[in-house]
């Protein structure tokens, strides 16, 4: 990761990450300890979008065969020009394309051409078995495509152990292996059984474009080294290494992901789709698993996270399901949300970024994290957000993550960081949190959107959490938990807000009323848990008198808790308080400090056995 820092540097003069660790190695066993030695100091990550060119063989599977191999069993017999036999080897040195078909109990499919063009295989009802090296091995080739023929079975097998055609290089080392340029297409299906290493490996440049693809594979499932492309197909791949991978650590633009359609499914023991610099979801279908699940109570030895990259991660559209052991999205730079639909369940992190995370839009679901969204600098400016979080729901905290290094989640904590911000410009956000709801080691502001927080219990965290400011100029804002240490926004804002300390906790499901002193309705709500303190600041609040109430019950119709024009059945009248300044506190409240974010409260979970 080191080089493609100093390319980015050098090359782009716009990105300045420093001592970042490889993201993976080729071997696809990083320690999750060497994956999270990361620094980062960066008050904003610029990238390129990512693009891929598409051309006509990648796009039009051939019909059309120049040349014919059958598969004998134990040997092979040729038909046409630009390839020769050698027992159960055939070797292809021209280009063209060749109709592969029938059985070849232990060999090889080789090519080996120096040709400008493309050679195309077309696996036609074939199965490929080889006990000592790759079943398909692209040796040299300006260009491969390897086409699915519609309404055909394909099978691909390697054995346990290789006899290396390259042994200083280790090559080939997957059951489909390429040298060069290979693409993956047309409507058939193919399975392949990886049992020495990796499924699918190019060391250039690889693109899915159709067919139905299923990878079991003891290492990594499919893997470009200079990117990974998908614009079409069914995939199914169960790993014991990552699912999907890129991994070219020396050009700043190589080693990334970038995922266009399709349906993929993953179910790996470390990350889902791993990239060395960027990845980027804009379309398809992806359904993650990983390192056992969000439920495992076990440490991790390596990392599982479900999207992972070194340098940016962007989701501009399709539907993505993660349940993950570790972080389900983490960016060791920047990340954003631009589109999409992402459902989460995740040991720790749902998302996570060293430096920004930005969601402009989409629907983002996190049903379990260990905390929520977690970042140097948040930025929400759209979309629709529900979280639950068994620690901080937002956190907006400096450098590297390290809470999964040591085992479980929330063992190691980071320290205060001025550069620290959480930025609400509009969207919506729901979130349940058991830590600090809105947390931030430097400051917050809101200038629009909704924002609703149903925070702790306990008295050592709080709905709210910032050591430098919280600035409201905007939008709504409500967040109930616990009073111990509760934080209204500054006396700085523009927009009123109120901060109401009950004496005892309230319980669960106990509906807040505040109107106007004249009967208008200003907030109905009800808390999903017990409670403490309320904070409320709306375009609605302005100088002049108020009533709280407890209980009661409401006709309207209620969203997260959250009631709208219906009739108020009174319960029991709390408080009066008045509102002649820009922040007022009424009630009881314990106290208006807060911690530094990202440290629970009742400190670290113990200490996980290793299974």
């Amino acid at each position: 990761m080191k080089k493609i820092i100093a390319l980015l540097l050098q090359v782009i003069l716009i990105l300045s990450i420093a001592a970042c660790s490889a993201v993976g190695a080729d071997s696809g066993t990083t320690s999750q300890a060497a994956a999270e030695s990361v620094t980062t100091d960066v008050a904003a990550v610029i990238v390129n979008p990512l693009s891929v060119e598409y051309d006509s063989a990648d796009l039009n599977p051939s019909a059309d065969a120049s040349a014919t191999i059958q598969l004998n069993g134990d040997s092979i017999s040729f038909e046409g020009v630009g390839a020769t036999v050698n027992g159960s080897i055939v070797t292809i040195t021209a280009i063209g394309t060749y109709n592969i078909s029938g059985t070849l109990n232990d060999g090889q499919i080789i090519v080996d051409t120096e040709d400008e063009g493309a050679v195309n295989l077309v696996l036609n009802n074939a199965t490929i078995n080889s006990s000592t090296s790759a079943p398909i091995y692209v040796r040299s080739a300006d260009k491969t495509v390897i086409t699915l023929a519609d309404g055909t079975q394909n099978y691909v097998t390697d054995g346990s152990a290789y006899t290396y055609d390259d042994a200083e290089a280790e090559e080939p080392n997957a059951a489909i292996f390429s040298k060069d340029d290979l693409t993956i297409n047309g409507s058939g299906s193919l399975t392949v059984t990886a049992n020495f290493n990796d499924g699918i490996t190019s060391k250039d440049n690889l693109k899915i474009t159709g067919g139905v693809i299923t990878v079991n594979a003891v290492n990594d499932g499919i893997r470009g080294r200079n990117y990974l492309a998908i614009k079409d197909g069914t995939i199914t791949i169960n790993a014991l290494g990552d699912g999907l991978q890129s991994n070219n650590d020396e050009d700043a633009t190589k080693g990334y992901v970038l995922i266009e359609g399709g349906t993929i499914s993953l179910n790996t023991g470390m990350d889902g789709i791993q990239a060395e610099t960027q990845l980027t979801v804009s379309g398809g279908t992806l359904n993650i698993f990983t390192g056992g699940g969000s439920g495992i109570n076990f440490e991790l030895e390596n990392s599982a996270k479900g999207l992972r990259a070194g340098v940016d991660i962007t989701i501009s559209g399709g539907l993505i399901n993660i349940d993950s052991a570790d972080d389900a999205i983490h960016s060791n730079g920047s990340l954003t949300m631009d589109g999409g639909e992402v459902s989460i369940s995740s040991g720790d992190d749902g998302i996570h970024s060293d430096a920004t995370l930005t969601i402009n839009s989409g629907t983002l679901n996190i049903a379990k994290s260990y905390e929520g969204i977690e970042s140097e600098v948040i930025t929400l400016n759209g979309g629709t957000i529900h979280l639950v979080a068994s620690d901080d729901g937002l956190n907006a905290a400096g450098g590297a993550d390290g809470s999964s290094v040591n085992g479980r989640a929330g063992q190691n904590s980071f320290e205060g960081a001025s550069n620290a911000y959480i930025h609400i410009n509009g969207g919506y956000l729901y979130l349940d949190s058991g830590g600090d709801g809105i947390d931030s080691n430097g400051s917050i502001d809101m200038t629009a959107g909704t924002a609703i927080v149903n925070g702790p219990t306990n008295d050592g965290n709080g709905p709210l959490d910032y050591n430098g400011t919280f600035n409201i100029s905007g939008g709504y804002l409500l967040a109930v938990g616990s009073s111990g240490m509760a934080q209204a926004p500054s006396e700085s804002s523009t927009q009123y807000s109120v901060l109401y300390g009950f004496e005892t906790a309230q319980a669960a499901g106990t509906m807040i009323r505040i109107e106007s002193e004249s009967g208008e309705e200003i907030l109905t709500f009800t808390p999903n848990k017990s409670y403490q303190s309320v904070v409320l600041s709306s375009p609605e609040l302005g100088n002049g008198s108020y009533v709280l109430y407890s209980g009661g019950t409401s006709s309207g119709a209620s969203m997260d808790g959250l009631y709208s024009d219906g009739t108020y059945t009174a319960g029991t009248q709390v408080a009066s308080f008045t509102i002649s300044s820009v922040v007022t506190s009424a009630g009881t409240v314990g106290g208006f400090g807060g911690g530094p974010g990202g440290m629970p409260g009742g400190g670290p979970p113990p200490q996980q056995p290793v299974q």
